[in-house]
């Protein structure tokens, strides 16, 4: 195979550089499918670069590893063109937790009413787009039955840093806020890695599940391109000593087909919000 494959990937952390890096190794030397690698610092300057047509200004890429959100603006912005091609098997299944401080006044959903909830950075799928659209679901509606505080840090990222479930957890402690939805992979990391005082938060509530990552190609990728890049994903092997510590640093044990069905409650929070509203270019 001649034709290189551009791959996307979003620089929001300095390890991105190490995973991308044995990645493309794993491809190149293992797979024998030319990947290169273009790294962004924002989803959507990925996503216009997985849309732009043959001849515009800007960088074109064949594949984006995508966030939930990139992954449903590509979808809509392309007609639903755009192919999934895989994802990681701890993609599936997130859901938003809403945490409070144990004791206090907010122990369930409807206490939340009158009261200030804490919220990620606005582009963030779980902690910030979803919670409050499944809240409005639940009969709770932002600015009329509770306030919030966002916490816009590393815009463009759509909550890969964590940045902002770290501000939101921080503020639940030091009385700022009521409460705060923070995604399950983070609040799973603050009780195993004991980032709080044991006990000290609480989770009252928690979203219907949805899924977060996925490998997106664009419309016009030839599908023998698209099929080997996707082998190649499915034949990386935990128990492989050379793929494991790419795969453990990309946080799966295994790629897996996409599933698609949920993520059809991002798709309708943010047309809902006005994510779905395609840049002016």
């Amino acid at each position: 195979m001649s034709r290189t494959i551009w791959v996307g990937a979003v620089a929001y952390d300095p390890k991105v550089v190490s995973i991308w890096e044995g990645m493309r190794r794993y491809f190149h030397d293992e797979a024998h499918v030319p990947v290169e690698v273009v790294l962004f610092q924002s989803y959507e300057a990925q996503v216009a670069a997985l849309l732009a047509e043959s001849g515009d200004a800007q960088p074109r890429i064949d594949i984006g590893w995508n966030t939930n959100l990139a992954f449903v603006q590509a979808d809509f912005w392309s007609n639903r063109r755009c192919r999934p091609i895989a994802m990681r098997d701890t993609d599936v299944g997130w859901m938003t937790k809403i945490v409070a401080v144990t004791g206090g006044p907010v122990a369930k959903l409807a206490d939340l009413k009158g009261r200030t909830l804490a919220l990620g950075s606005r582009d963030s799928g779980h902690a910030a787009i979803l919670p409050v659209y499944f809240l409005d679901r639940e009969g709770l509606v932002e600015g009329k039955d509770y306030e919030s505080l966002r916490f816009n840090t590393d815009l463009g990222k759509h909550g890969d840093t964590g940045t902002s479930e770290s501000d939101v957890v921080r503020a639940v402690l030091d009385g700022r806020v009521d409460a705060g939805a923070i995604g399950s992979p983070f609040w799973n990391a603050v009780r195993s890695g004991r980032l709080v005082p044991e006990g000290a938060l609480t989770e009252i509530w928690t979203s219907p599940p949805f899924n977060h990552c996925m490998f997106t190609a664009r419309s016009d990728l030839d599908p023998a391109l698209e099929r080997a890049f996707a082998k190649a994903l499915f034949t990386m092997s935990f128990d492989n000593p050379i793929h494991r510590p790419v795969l453990e640093a990309e946080g799966l044990r295994q790629w897996i087909a996409p599933q698609l069905d949920a993520y059809a409650s991002l798709r309708d929070a943010s047309s809902q919000q006005g994510f779905l509203q395609r840049p002016a270019v």
